[in-house]
């Protein structure tokens, strides 16, 4: 009788971790695409009012109507490019996730160039403005660079390592 923990292939806890992030990011931006998508053909401002009192937001405060007052200008096709970026970040952070679950190392060169990518302005953000989730999502992605950093700079030094097959 064999092991069953020896037939199971072992994935790395951390790259799955990562994935499952990615993979949930993905499900949050196809929510905020079908959700813009649902407001065609609808009043955005009255929208947008139904929200405010619904989640008991101040519906005086210099943000909300900031927002109310932007939401006049948003039409049809707007609402549909919108969604469309939402959905096409949700394709790239779904091929990320799956590619970093089944250990692809593109997918790790992938991953590691887009996150550096958006760490400037996530300093940025957090030096505009200290808020928690600024500066855990700032966390957050410097830990996954990092990681992946280190992950393919070791697997590149042991294949250095290894002396040549002729």
């Amino acid at each position: 009788m064999r092991n069953s923990a020896k037939s199971r292939p072992h994935h790395n806890r951390w790259l799955v971790l990562i994935a499952v992030f990615k993979l949930a990011q993905a499900v949050l931006f196809i929510a905020m695409g079908v959700g813009l998508l649902r407001l065609l053909h609808k009043d955005i401002g009255d929208a947008l009012e139904n929200l405010v009192y619904h989640l008991r937001f101040n519906p005086e405060s210099r943000l909300v109507n900031f927002i109310l007052e932007k939401a006049a200008i948003v039409d049809d096709k707007m609402l549909r490019r919108i969604s469309a970026v939402f959905f096409l970040y949700a394709a790239v952070d779904l091929v990320e996730g799956t590619g970093l679950y089944l250990e692809k190392v593109w997918a790790e060169f992938v991953t590691l160039a887009i996150t550096a990518s958006f760490l400037p302005w996530e300093i940025y953000e957090v030096h505009r403005r200290l808020t928690w989730p600024r500066v855990s999502l700032l966390a957050i992605n410097a830990l996954v660079l990092l990681y992946l950093a280190k992950l393919i700079w070791d697997r590149q030094r042991q294949h250095l390592r290894q002396p040549v097959r002729r």
